[in-house]
């Protein structure tokens, strides 16, 4: 589950995910390992996709259209990666009571940062 906690400068919360990075990154290794050249094409065009994207959304007069065209794209071109590398437990599925306990730890976090940046005037 993912643990906010303060930034290290203490002016943001962090919701740290190096712990499901990792996860993939070795399943991506490991794919590739076994099927360079077709992990090596899904890359590419992967990569082809990001930067019609980035394109599209920084461009000038990119239709919106477009950009969501290629916003899926990139979609598409994620989900063949992940298909290849799969790896449980990249999503969090909380239930009620967990979804409102990491909801009020982050609310706690961000009301002591307000504070501490912001502290209100005593009468």
């Amino acid at each position: 589950m993912i643990r906010p906690q303060l930034g290290a400068d203490g002016l943001a919360v962090r919701l740290p995910i190096a712990d499901r990075v990792e996860p993939l990154l070795d399943a991506l290794a490991v794919a590739y390992a076994e099927a360079p050249d077709d992990l090596g094409a899904l890359l590419a065009h992967h990569a082809e996709h990001v930067r019609a994207l980035d394109h599209a959304l920084f461009g000038r007069d990119v239709p919106e259209y477009e950009q969501a065209m290629r916003a899926a794209a990139v979609d598409a071109s994620r989900e063949a990666l992940l298909a290849e590398a799969p790896v449980d437990g990249l999503d969090d599925l909380l239930d009620p009571d967990t979804a409102i306990s990491l909801a009020g730890r982050i609310t706690q976090l961000a009301a002591h940062i307000r504070h501490r940046t912001n502290p209100e005037p005593r009468p």
